[in-house]
């Protein structure tokens, strides 16, 4: 039981999205908005790559966030459902206004189990900065969303599958893809050789 003495902002996302379904006081979802509306901000513009798209995105996702909280069942972290809804809010943004269609197929009988570790890590990790910002730019959304997650956020494979509703083996071979594309698409503008050590 949290103390009636225990400050608002000390309480966990737990205790207070628990006290908000119990006195439904705007206080609560408050501290909620204010823990992780720049986060979400953050999110939205790193995958819609537009300010006040981002911003309009991230007044809808906590609108609708709101009208959800009551259906969130802690089976994982409120940061994870957050993401989660995020993600999906802004892949549909640009599927309507981009009509870009994303595909992530769970045929992985083909693709080992280790079909993450075919693409080492160091294709992206040994471009330069500014070149791989050009790279990522230029990825289809789903992929690039799924190389932050991995790489910025530092999400494991089962974080991505779960706030994804995939197949840990699904999301391997979508990060996989990704990285070849990355590749390639490094290797066309740069050319083959460009890859350059980072500095030190």
């Amino acid at each position: 039981m949290v103390s009636s003495t225990k400050k608002i902002t000390e309480l966990t996302d737990s205790e207070v999205i628990a006290r908000f379904r119990l006195a439904q006081d705007q206080a609560y979802y408050t501290i909620l908005y204010r823990r992780y509306a720049s986060k979400v901000f953050a999110k939205c513009y790193s995958m819609l790559s537009d300010d006040g798209m981002a911003r309009d995105a991230t007044q809808e996702i906590f609108i609708k966030i709101l009208m959800n909280l009551s259906k969130f069942n802690e089976q994982s972290s409120f940061s994870t459902w957050i993401y989660s809804i995020t993600y999906n809010f802004c892949i549909d943004i640009i599927r309507k206004k981009k009509k870009l269609q994303i595909l992530y197929t769970e045929d992985v009988s083909r693709i080992k189990n280790d079909a993450d570790d075919n693409i080492s890590d160091s294709v992206l990790l040994e471009m330069k900065q500014e070149r791989l910002a050009t790279v990522m730019d230029l990825l289809p959304p789903g992929d690039k969303a799924i190389l932050l997650m991995k790489y910025i956020d530092d999400l494991q494979i089962k974080d991505i599958a779960e706030s994804l509703d995939k197949t840990e083996s699904a999301i391997k071979m979508q990060i996989m893809r990704a990285k070849i594309k990355a590749q390639n698409l490094h290797d066309e503008i740069y050319g083959k050789d460009a890859i350059e050590e980072t500095d030190l």
